[in-house]
C-alpha cells in the first residue's frame, strides 16, 4: 500500500474516532480524556512493539526525537484538539485541524526542500479548497444539530484548533528524519504516545485543577475511550509514521487532512441530518483532488 493510501486510511480513522470521542471527552473533560486515551494507546502500542520485536530497532537519537515529537504533537496538539472539539464540535474542529497540512507543507519546503509538481499542486489545491468549502458553509441548515453548537467564545476555539494544527505539523517534522531510518513505526509511535502520557500524568500529580476528571469514569466511557485510542492513536498515528517513511511531510499532511470530508457521511448516519450542498460540493472537490494525488 502506497503512502497516499496510508494517510487517507488514517484520516478515515480519525473521522470515526472524533465521533466516538464526543461523549467521553465531555464526560471526563479535555485533559482527563486525553490522559486515559493516551494511556490506553501506550499500552496497546508498547505490547505490539514487544510482540513484533520493534523495540530492537530503537536507537538513542530516536528516543529523544520521538519523545519531543510526542510532547509537541500529541501532549500539546492532541489536548488542544479535543479542547477545540468540546467547544466547536467534530466537524468544525476538523477544519481548523486540517490547517496542519498548510503548516507541514511550508515547514517541509524550508527544512527538507520538498517540492510538488504542477499536477500535484492542482490536486492539493482541490483537496484544500474542498475542505474549506465543506466546513465554512457546511453549518447552514444545521442549527438544530447539537454537534454544530459553538460553546464559549469562538476565538478561543479557533485558537485551540490552530495550535493543535501547528503542533501536529511540528510533531511530524521532528519525526520525519527518524522515520527515514530503519526504526519500526510501531515502536516509534509507542515512544511518542508514552512521552505524551507521562507528561499528562505529571500534570495530574501537580494537582492542577484542569487535569482532574469532571466525572468518574465508568465502564461505558472506558470502553469508548479504549476503542478511540485503538483506532485513532494506535492505528491512525502509526499509519502516519509509516506514510512518512516514503512520502513527503506536506503530501502526507494534506491527505490526512481530508478527515472533515470523510466526516460528512459519518455525521449523516450519526445525527440523521443530511449535510447541505456546500458540504457535498466540497467533498466532490476533495475527492477529485485526492484522485489526482494517489494515481
Amino acid at each position: 500500500m502506497g503512502y497516499e493510501w496510508l494517510a487517507l486510511a488514517s484520516a478515515l480513522l480519525w473521522g470515526i474516532s472524533s465521533i466516538l470521542s464526543v461523549t467521553p471527552a465531555r464526560h471526563l473533560g479535555t485533559f482527563a480524556f486525553s490522559r486515559w486515551r493516551m494511556g490506553c494507546a501506550s499500552l496497546i502500542l508498547a505490547s505490539m512493539a514487544i510482540y513484533t520485536g520493534g523495540w530492537a530497532t530503537v536507537t538513542q537519537p530516536a528516543i529523544s526525537a520521538m519523545m519531543l515529537s510526542g510532547l509537541i504533537g500529541i501532549f500539546i496538539g492532541d489536548t488542544a484538539l479535543f479542547a477545540c472539539l468540546n467547544r466547536m464540535g467534530p466537524r468544525q474542529a476538523g477544519l481548523l485541524f486540517s490547517c496542519h497540512a498548510v503548516f507541514s507543507t511550508i515547514l517541509g519546503y524550508f527544512l527538507f526542500s520538498e517540492h510538488m509538481t504542477a499536477f500535484e499542486m492542482l490536486g492539493a489545491g482541490l483537496v484544500f479548497s474542498g475542505v474549506v468549502l465543506a466546513i465554512s458553509f457546511g453549518r447552514r441548515g444545521q442549527s438544530s444539530n447539537q454537534l454544530e453548537t459553538i460553546q464559549g467564545k469562538i476565538w478561543v476555539g479557533v485558537a485551540l484548533g490552530l495550535i493543535a494544527a501547528l503542533c501536529q505539523a511540528l510533531g511530524g517534522i521532528i519525526a520525519k528524519p527518524i522515520m527515514q531510518t530503519n526504526i519500526d513505526p510501531v515502536a516509534a509511535s509507542a515512544m511518542r504516545m508514552m512521552s505524551a502520557f507521562a507528561a499528562h500524568f505529571v500534570l495530574l500529580l501537580t494537582g492542577t485543577k484542569v487535569a482532574k476528571a469532571k466525572f468518574t469514569i465508568n465502564r461505558q466511557i472506558c470502553a469508548l475511550t479504549a476503542l478511540n485510542a485503538f483506532l485513532a492513536m494506535a492505528v491512525g498515528m502509526t499509519l502516519i509514521l509509516y506514510a512518512l517513511q516514503d512520502g513527503n511531510v506536506g503530501m502526507v499532511a494534506l491527505l490526512s487532512s481530508t478527515t472533515p470530508i470523510m466526516l460528512l457521511p459519518i455525521l449523516w448516519i450519526y445525527t440523521k441530518q443530511r449535510p447541505n450542498r456546500y458540504a457535498w460540493l466540497g467533498a466532490v472537490l476533495a475527492v477529485c483532488g485526492t484522485a489526482i494525488l494517489v494515481q
